[in-house]
């Protein structure tokens, strides 16, 4: 299975946005582990006028610029607890580069030149159909030039065909529903390429044609192919699934589809759409000024805070408005009050009745259909769902502690049994959503003779 996330532009620092995409994946890598081999791909996109422009403000060359900041998107690995085995730079990887230039070789028959002038949005790297681009605001470039185009139109019906039977999956049904409307509408051809004047002389020059540079989109979408050590297995074969913003859903499930069928490839096998982060009602963005900056939250709160609010709180549909004051209040309810706690009753009352020895009895496993569950939701792309499927062994720890009392009971080793078995199955099904509060988890209830209790989640409130 192969598992990527988009590849971000980096005319500025990550943002709390694209976390939730990386820890998305992040829990889909972890879980399908467990089941197959996978691949987990991130990287940055690096060839755009919009990092010409944010490192021209800032009075930095170019590439100095964006190796600063593609390295903090890198760099996201440790404070989020990120397992990706690859990452991508399109500005540094000559491999990217030479991919590029096959793909544009490979879809040549489709390819062709013509002036074009339109309304172009730097921000959202394309033309735009309206006079102000719904994304971003503001004022869009006038733009008139001879460019290369690929002849999109010519993939209208198959593109159709294969959204609507389920071949190219395309999750929630709302976001399949809309590219199929939008395809329905009818597909006219795409520029592909830019001058080297408007690009700055930043770009993957077009083969053939030095006085253009490739599309940052072809060139971006390239990279989910380019950056493969090992094309048959990764792509040729098996599940290869995008991750991406509602923002870029046309990019994921038309464009790149259609360059892919032009080149005689396969196509990817699932296209998950994720919705945005807000604050105050603003989608949460580099450029809006309402970016909140995830290893700041990170080294504040800890992983696991950030980690459990993305994947508990956000909906598998609709925006979710994003404060502090929530992330702190979800990691004390869940986590400090809720995990914790059950954590250091079972472990107390072992030590309290068993001298810390765990009974030697069969346990009666509480949520016994845990896993299923979990996987049933991650197929779905239901996070918050698979996060609550194993919220409930919590739920049902607690519930079984009161119902049946073990401080009471004259033999109370079958209940201790099921309640440590209880911690380590959320030690277990834990570690694909929060891998640094699992470990933790298991050293407390693992082994024939637990240790001393200890806080796991100090309250941050």
């Amino acid at each position: 299975m192969y598992i990527t996330t988009t590849i971000p532009y980096v005319n500025a620092r990550p943002h709390l946005g694209f976390a939730l995409e990386i820890v998305q994946a992040d829990v889909l890598a972890r879980h399908y582990r467990r089941r197959e081999p996978v691949r987990f791909q991130t990287g940055t996109d690096d060839n755009s006028l919009k990092n010409v422009l944010a490192a021209q403000a800032a009075g930095v060359p170019v590439q100095e610029f964006v190796d600063r900041n593609a390295r903090a998107f890198e760099e996201l690995r440790e404070p989020l607890a990120l397992s990706f085995d690859s990452f991508v730079r399109t500005s540094r990887d000559p491999a990217h580069r030479q991919g590029v230039e096959r793909l544009w070789r490979a879809t040549a028959h489709d390819v062709y030149q013509r002036h074009y002038s339109g309304l172009y949005c730097v921000g959202c790297e394309q033309f735009a159909t309206e006079d102000t681009c719904p994304e971003h605001g503001g004022p869009l470039q006038v733009v008139e030039e001879k460019n290369w185009f690929f002849r999109l139109s010519r993939y209208q019906d198959r593109l159709r065909e294969l959204i609507a039977d389920g071949r190219l999956r395309v999750e929630p049904a709302a976001r399949r529903n809309e590219i199929l409307a939008f395809i329905e509408a009818g597909l006219e051809d795409i520029s592909i390429s830019r001058s080297q004047e408007r690009a700055r002389g930043w770009g993957i020059p077009v083969p053939g044609d030095p006085s253009q540079v490739v599309y940052v989109w072809w060139d971006a979408l390239a990279n989910y192919v380019t950056a493969l050590d090992d094309y048959e297995r990764w792509w040729a074969r098996g599940r290869k699934i995008h991750l991406v913003g509602k923002g870029v859903i046309r990019f994921h499930a038309v464009y790149w589809p259609a360059m892919l069928l032009s080149a005689g490839e396969p196509l990817p096998t699932e296209i998950y759409v994720h919705d945005y982060l807000t604050v105050e009602g603003r989608k949460i963005s580099k450029s809006s000024g309402s970016a909140v900056d995830p290893v700041e939250l990170a080294a504040r709160y800890g992983s696991d805070a950030v980690r459990w609010w993305l994947l508990r709180e956000v909906p598998r549909v609709g925006d979710a408005d994003f404060t502090e004051g929530r992330l702190a209040a979800r990691h004390d309810e869940d986590l400090a009050n809720g995990l914790g706690n059950l954590v250091k009753r079972v472990v107390t009352m072992v030590h309290r009745f068993r001298g810390g020895h765990v009974p030697d009895v069969p346990a009666k496993p509480l949520v016994p259909d845990v896993e299923e569950r979990v996987h049933a939701a991650l197929e779905a792309f239901d996070f918050r769902a698979a996060a609550s499927a194993v919220w409930s062994i919590v739920e049902e720890a607690n519930r079984y502690i009161e119902r049946e009392r073990p401080w009471r009971q004259a033999d109370p080793d079958v209940a201790l049994a099921t309640l440590v078995h209880a911690c380590r199955t959320l030690a277990v099904q834990l570690e694909v959503f929060l891998p640094e509060a699992a470990a933790r988890v298991a050293a407390q209830v693992e082994g024939a003779r637990l240790p001393e209790p200890s806080p796991l989640f100090p309250r941050i409130v």
